[in-house]
């Protein structure tokens, strides 16, 4: 009968637990405008290597020699590691210039976009994110 209860307490217990809530992930239409997306050139500044997507910083100059620091996300880092995209590539090309097709927000918010493609100095055209038109 004792056994029972600390049985039966134990279940709860881990019932009870196993309701944290956890945070939303959205799908890319949901977040970024596939009718929205553009090519950007600029120099990589900073990653942040983080679950589940990575961020990293671009300073891209527009035409008229004005300076803007863009955010990308990216695919979920397990999805990068395994096309062989890891933290080390991001570091080996801080300071230098990059090319990125990303998608713009559908929130409006500014200087920020989905990575798509992106390519550094090794030349590869790399996978980061979904790709759209």
């Amino acid at each position: 009968m004792k056994l029972s209860r600390i049985l039966s307490a134990a279940v709860s217990i881990l019932l009870l637990g196993h309701g944290v809530s956890v945070s939303a992930h959205h799908s890319f239409a949901a977040e970024f405008d596939e009718d929205n997306c553009r090519d950007f050139n600029g120099i990589l500044t900073e990653i942040d290597w983080q679950n589940p997507h990575a961020f990293f910083y671009m300073d891209v100059t527009d035409d008229n020699g004005h300076v803007d620091s863009w955010s990308f996300q990216t695919y979920a880092l397990i999805t990068l590691k395994r096309a062989d995209t890891g933290l080390d590539y991001f570091k080996r090309n801080i300071g230098k210039e990059v090319f990125v097709r990303g998608c713009l927000a559908r929130n409006g918010r500014e200087n920020y976009a989905s990575a798509g493609l992106m390519r550094a100095e090794d030349g590869i055209l790399r996978q980061m994110g979904q790709i759209q038109n």
